[in-house]
């Protein structure tokens, strides 16, 4: 096809943002919820049964290839409309939700023509998604939004995602007319329990470039993420009946609260840090007297973060055994991603290009970092540049979730326009 035969993305915007809606609802109501605890990959049977949706919707729209592998990665691909010296691009989302809150059941409430103010959630009326906790409601009236029930999460982290690239591969496949290379479609599974590309090769996805869709707000590309590990504690005690414990018992719920207090709640915690600080955010705390188990997450920008606080980490277990040395306590940190930033330097195009997609449509993006992690981070560190881009949702992990469905209307638009300049690449003077 001649290139000037090629119709640019503003000339063909959606009519309506209604199919894209459909698809997030349906989506939303499968629980996906990772299982830190299970072995196998999924850790989740809802994650398969997404997947194998997910694949229908993906053959019965022509693409050929679409494919479901042994471990429930989806993998498909958009053929171009140009030639093949023209870059392979890739758009990835995960289908699991987080374990911090409840994915069964989920009641998702549609919001048209938001009129501002606070928003109740009527399955729990104490819940309540507040301007003054989401200041970007105040720029959303008259749009529509989705919340939950407040008995679960929504699942738009990362189902909105999920949703925005679904809905983009059918924009393209039914757009001959728009220029661009191959487009690889991918979704991982158990992302949120850091497991998303354990079983991925980024040579199966072949691509120049990557972008994740797992990103809150508008407009958004982030180019850093934190680096992060994972430690586990290990408190063994002594466990007698109390009746005769004197001078014998450890308790090792004491032990495991000596510990706690040792940890910094004024720094080095998520709930009194922002923007560049890190922290130690112990989630995860089980047994008894006679054994405890704590799993706490390390979070920095740089590595060298990482190890302060395993340092910090070190200190701490040394200076509670001091205090209960009958008890045998044990550390042990284990990587899970790294700051992506440095790898993107290797192609810049891969966030420039996304700043000209979004240029096209008469936008302006804004390069943000994210305190946590994504796909990407893991993809970047193994060779495949991967920026994560924004797509309409907000308070992840939470019953206070919500999602703006225009915002996911334009993310779609921006992934369109992606995907045309790359075939088309603007000079830096234009």
């Amino acid at each position: 096809m001649n290139d000037r035969q090629h119709k640019p993305v503003q000339g063909l915007l959606p009519a309506s943002p209604d199919r894209l809606l459909r698809r997030f609802l349906r989506y939303v109501k499968i629980d996906t919820t990772a299982r830190a605890d299970a072995r196998s990959y999924p850790s989740s049977r809802g994650q398969l049964r997404l997947g194998r949706l997910l694949l229908e919707e993906l053959r019965a729209l022509g693409i050929a290839d679409a494919r479901q592998n042994q471990f429930g990665i989806v993998l498909a691909t958009v053929p171009p409309t140009v030639p093949q010296s023209t870059p392979t691009i890739a758009f990835c989302a995960h289908l699991d939700t987080s374990p911090e809150t409840s994915g069964k059941g989920v009641k998702p409430q549609l919001i048209r023509n938001y009129r501002g103010g606070d928003l109740p959630l009527v399955g729990d009326p104490a819940r309540v998604i507040r301007v003054a906790e989401n200041p970007e409601l105040d720029g959303l009236v008259g749009r529509t939004l989705v919340t939950t029930d407040g008995t679960t999460l929504l699942g738009a982290d990362d189902k909105a995602g999920v949703a925005v690239i679904l809905e983009t591969a059918a924009w393209l496949m039914e757009h001959p007319e728009i220029a661009h290379g191959p487009v690889r479609i991918c979704f991982t599974c158990d992302e949120e329990i850091g497991r998303g590309v354990d079983h991925l090769d980024p040579r199966e996805i072949d691509a120049t470039v990557c972008y994740t869709l797992d990103g809150q707000g508008t407009d958004l590309i982030d180019v850093e993420t934190f680096s992060a590990d994972k430690a586990t504690v290990a408190i063994r005690g002594v466990n007698i009946h109390p009746s005769i414990a004197k001078g014998r018992m450890t308790n090792a719920i004491r032990v495991a609260a000596d510990f706690l207090s040792r940890l910094p709640r004024d720094r080095l915690a998520p709930e009194a840090t922002d923007e560049r600080d890190g922290f130690l955010h112990p989630y995860e705390l089980s047994g008894g007297v006679g054994e405890v188990k704590l799993r706490i997450l390390l979070r920095d920008f740089a590595v060298e973060g990482l190890a302060a606080e395993t340092q910090f980490l070190r200190d701490a277990v040394r200076a509670t055994a001091q205090q209960f040395p009958e008890a045998a306590i044990s550390l042990e940190v284990e990587p899970q991603y790294r700051n992506m930033a440095e790898g993107l330097t290797r192609e810049p195009r891969a966030v420039a290009y996304a700043q000209q997609a979004l240029a096209r449509l008469g936008r302006t993006a804004r390069l943000t970092i994210v305190r946590g992690g994504t796909d990407g981070s893991r993809l970047t560190a193994a060779g495949l540049p991967t920026p994560n881009l924004s797509c309409g949702a907000y308070t992840p992990h939470s019953p206070l979730e919500w999602a703006c469905l225009e915002q996911m209307a334009e993310s779609v638009l921006w992934l369109v326009a992606l995907a045309e300049t790359w075939a088309h690449p603007q000079s830096p003077s234009a």
